[in-house]
């Protein structure tokens, strides 16, 4: 029982994705991770299910990627409340080793659900639809990735999704915090490890520490507390947005950056996380993107190019993901930010999937300058 119990939580989990997919998210970077496969039948109810003690396994970086390593061991999933500081877990969609530092309750806008008029986030000027969105609380994580898995992940997902301000006279000037992520409670898939030391990355030993006594065995040292104070402004997630079209689903968080003095004026800065998902089985192409950039000032800036960071990402069964960040800055202390993406399709025909429109706020105290690495 307790098999198929793990077993039915995975598949609510993976229920977007057929089985041979639900196999893949269970392994990082093309098979760097993989289940034991060996199954037992259930007498109660006749299933075949994955044993709960089964361990993960990691491939060392072979070619062949045949040679396997113990990672750990699968948990339950939680259908309620939150996973806590010091837990291990696999990312369902990028697969990566990961272990989360603390939590952060956001407001989802989920524009594929139709919900009531009240509680509801409005359109911003000359924003696509009329279509008014409720909020929803949405539990994310802030997560350390593990080092060694970054190279295998760096096509699919930016792991240096946190960036700073720099502290100096230069506006512009930003610096990133690699290996930094944010990851909803859906993505996580929990396990447990008998090491000490589980995740490799530089900031593991000074935001955690060893407690065989506790469940997770990781808690956190008075260095994480004092720099999520410090740094909350610049690290909180409020703000999640959610759209699909033609089953290619956009999710985007919003971030405030701080404000940096400019050639008379204010420059006040935002980035911005995008997520573009496909939930069909049709492989696509990303090919173009088409912004509109609203300011309180009353500007409206249009921008249109190839690709997004450099990139034109393809988007299949095997790879239905692509997550990156960038940047943007107003001479406002607040604006809106929607447009569309041009897909492709393998025969060659087109179709814009629309990215949602979501609001830049300033806000958060400007008076202290975000501590980054300082602790």
């Amino acid at each position: 029982m307790a098999a198929c119990a793990l077993r039915r939580g995975l598949l609510s989990t993976f229920s977007k994705y057929n089985n041979k997919h639900a196999h893949r998210l269970l392994s990082v970077a093309d098979s760097r991770f993989e289940l034991n496969r060996s199954q037992l039948e259930c007498r109660a109810c006749g299933m075949y299910g994955v044993v709960q003690q089964k361990r993960f396994m990691s491939s060392r970086n072979r070619p062949e990627g045949k040679i396997l390593e113990t990672v750990g061991v699968f948990e339950a999933l939680k259908q309620h409340g939150k996973y806590e500081t010091g837990q291990l877990f696999l990312h369902s969609v990028f697969g990566y080793r990961g272990i989360v530092l603390f939590p952060w309750h956001a407001r989802l806008y989920d524009r594929d659900i139709t919900p009531p008029m009240s509680e509801s986030k409005p359109e911003p000027p000359g924003a696509h639809g009329s279509k008014e969105v409720k909020g929803k609380t949405h539990t994310y994580y802030q997560v350390l990735i593990d080092t060694r898995d970054c190279p295998h992940i760096s096509q699919r997902s930016q792991t240096e999704a946190v960036t700073f301000l720099a502290n100096h006279d230069d506006s512009r000037a930003l610096y990133a915090i690699p290996g930094l992520d944010y990851v909803s409670h859906e993505d996580i898939l929990p396990y447990n490890s008998a090491e000490q030391i589980p995740i490799q990355h530089e900031l593991f030993e000074r935001f955690l520490m060893h407690n065989p006594a506790k469940s997770p065995p990781f808690i956190a040292r008075d260095t994480l507390k004092a720099w999520q104070e410090k740094n909350h402004p610049w690290l909180e997630l409020s703000d999640v947005h959610r759209e699909t079209t033609e089953n290619i689903r956009v999710t985007v968080i919003p971030f405030y950056m701080g404000m940096r003095e400019g050639q008379n004026s204010h420059v006040y800065w935002w980035r911005y996380c995008i997520r573009l998902e496909n939930m069909g089985n049709e492989v696509v192409q990303l090919r173009e993107r088409h912004w509109r950039i609203f300011s309180l000032s009353g500007t409206l800036e249009t921008v249109r190019g190839r690709g997004v960071v450099g990139r034109e990402p393809v988007l299949s069964k095997e790879q239905p993901a692509f997550q990156y960040s960038s940047h943007v800055s107003l001479q406002a202390p607040s604006g809106h930010m929607w447009g569309t993406f041009r897909i492709e399709r393998t025969d060659g025909s087109h179709f814009d999937v629309r990215i949602p429109p979501f609001s830049l706020e300033s806000n958060k105290d400007d008076k202290a300058p975000p501590a980054g690495y300082t602790f």
